[in-house]
């Protein structure tokens, strides 16, 4: 539920200050005389809480409940898969063409011919039946008829009417119809989202808890807005492995600290199941940012030619605390190994986004930024 106090949904209004001169003459009354004191208006005191008062009268904070659903969609409104080289993607929903009925209006490729011709006839029927109808009393009565002159006027009369029955049109405007089709939403599994996360020895328990926090907000943004997309979840230290949702949050294993071996692992799974012509790939991947000093040119080399050629956003954030935060891509004493090889990446690549997250007030916004709507590319 969300509170929301009663002065800060008043309305502005306008009235006569207090200052200036004026002139005005008020109605006179029989309940007060001069030199009467007026009481206070009731309700000044109100209030809530402890330091309510016990007497007058006040009002509580106007308040309303959000659903989840509704929590979530203000959550992460604005935000996107960023889709910065293939064809845009609009929450991985491509759209069909299905028969939705008929219509009065359309192309004639669509004309319903069999719909047309039977309104036509039970147009024909309805419109003709007065006039069949008078002609067989006509004829009946011509039947009984003894007199010429008579006759000659019911011919007369039957050919007048037989001329307005013929006179309905065979098909008329008002009979036509068209197929007429409405474009459904077609969910596609093209898109999948790597995320790597380091578990080496020197992710700290702080620090793994800030990356699973990341990525926990990561899966919920997911799951939420994109219902047909595949996760896959990799976990690593020395060595890198693929795993399902409960090992990547849960899984305790841990070891020394070689990044490429993710990247590598990513590149193997990319080109056993994710064709890149037909899927859009992202990746996530965070770390406190240590690495093997002999790792640091072997992982700009996978990102060089393997992993960015291939992905349409990667999205990496370093974790753990006092981090020095760096706004421009430029070296500086103090940088972790893997921040400074990436920055190489970074500075090359516009679909390569990097940011820090020092404490968990820091996860939020900076989910937002790496994840908010961007126009695409020219």
């Amino acid at each position: 539920a969300v509170s929301i106090p009663t002065k800060g949904i008043s309305e502005p209004n306008f009235r006569h200050g207090k200052g200036g001169e004026r002139d005005f003459i008020l109605p006179g009354n029989h309940d007060k005389m001069v030199g009467d004191t007026i009481p206070k208006p009731k309700g000044g005191a109100g209030g809530q809480g402890p330091n309510a008062s016990p007497d007058g009268e006040g009002e509580d904070d106007f308040i309303f409940t959000l659903t989840r659903d509704e929590f979530l969609d203000f959550f992460f409104e604005d935000l996107e898969l960023p889709d910065l080289i293939k064809t845009q993607l609009k929450d991985l929903e491509s759209y069909k063409l299905h028969r939705a009925g008929l219509t009065t209006t359309g192309m004639p490729a669509n004309l319903n011919i069999i719909r047309s011709m039977r309104n036509a006839i039970g147009r024909q029927i309805a419109l003709q039946a007065p006039y069949i109808e008078k002609i067989e009393e006509l004829e009946n009565k011509l039947r009984r008829t003894k007199s010429e002159a008579e006759k000659k006027k019911i011919l007369e009369e039957i050919e007048e009417q037989e001329k307005e029955k013929n006179s309905v049109p065979f098909i008329d405007d008002v009979d036509i119809r068209y197929n007429t089709f409405e474009k459904r939403p077609n969910p596609t599994t093209q898109a999948v989202m790597f995320c790597l996360m380091d578990v080496s020895g020197s992710m700290g328990d702080y620090e793994k808890d800030l990356a699973k926090r990341f990525f926990m907000l990561l899966y919920i943004f997911l799951e939420r807005h994109y219902e047909k997309i595949d996760i896959v979840f990799i976990r690593h230290h020395t060595t890198a492995n693929e795993c399902t949702e409960k090992e990547f949050f849960y899984g305790t294993e841990t070891g020394g600290t070689i990044v490429s071996s993710c990247l590598k692992k990513m590149d193997e799974v990319v080109r056993d199941r994710y064709n890149t012509s037909d899927w859009n790939i992202y990746a996530a991947q965070a770390s406190d940012g240590d690495n093997w000093k002999n790792d640091g040119n072997l992982c700009i080399t996978l990102l060089d030619e393997k992993i960015m050629p291939v992905v349409q956003y990667f999205a990496y954030v370093q974790v753990g605390r006092d981090q020095t935060y760096q706004h421009i891509w430029s070296n500086f004493d103090g940088e972790k190994p893997l921040w400074k090889s990436y920055v190489s990446v970074a500075g090359k690549y516009k679909n390569f986004a990097m940011d820090q997250i020092d404490n968990a007030k820091d996860i939020y916004p900076v989910f937002r930024e790496l994840f908010k709507k961007k126009e695409e590319l020219k």
